[in-house]
């Protein structure tokens, strides 16, 4: 019996290191260091396709693109969650909502937060109305605080389209 709503939930982090671009909710930010990953390490795009594959039991996006994997290698993930979002359609479901927070303390992100929610509206074809992408600091505590990582969590309504 197919469900009128499932919901997801999603979480990721990636360490911060020299020589990589950042790279968040598919979105080049300018900072001298990058999210370290097998893929393009966009740490909020990780976390919203994990949410989308977890409200169906779906796996995990390590299942469907294993880092060791080299065709993954550099990966975008915008084009990861395109194809996550192909699942979920072809399972029945469209986005009601989806809720993202990034924890990151430095550089700000606010300037890209718009462009950020469009990209992912586009990519999960929905209005940005759908998506909301808030970002904090962790106070200058644990991992994040430290500036060594990033992380992000997501949860998303996904609604049957039939």
């Amino acid at each position: 019996m197919k469900l009128p709503f499932r919901t997801g939930f999603g979480y990721d982090v990636h360490a911060l290191a020299e020589n990589r671009k950042l790279i968040i909710g598919g979105q080049e930010i300018p900072f001298e260091k990058g999210l370290l990953g097998h893929s393009d390490a966009d740490v909020l795009l990780h976390a919203i396709s994990d949410a989308l594959l977890g409200a169906l039991a779906l796996g995990d996006i390590g299942k469907h693109f294993p880092d060791t994997d080299p065709k993954f290698k550099g990966a975008d993930s915008k084009l990861l969650l395109k194809h996550v979002f192909g699942l979920i359609k072809s399972s029945g479901y469209l986005i009601g909502n989806l809720d993202a927070v990034l924890t990151l303390q430095r550089p700000k992100v606010a300037p890209y937060i718009d462009s950020m929610r469009q990209t992912i509206a586009s990519l999960l074809e929905c209005s940005t109305e759908q998506v909301s992408v808030k970002a904090t600091t962790t106070e200058r505590l644990g991992f994040v605080g430290k500036e060594e990582g990033a992380a992000a969590y997501a949860t998303v309504l996904l609604m049957a389209s039939e």
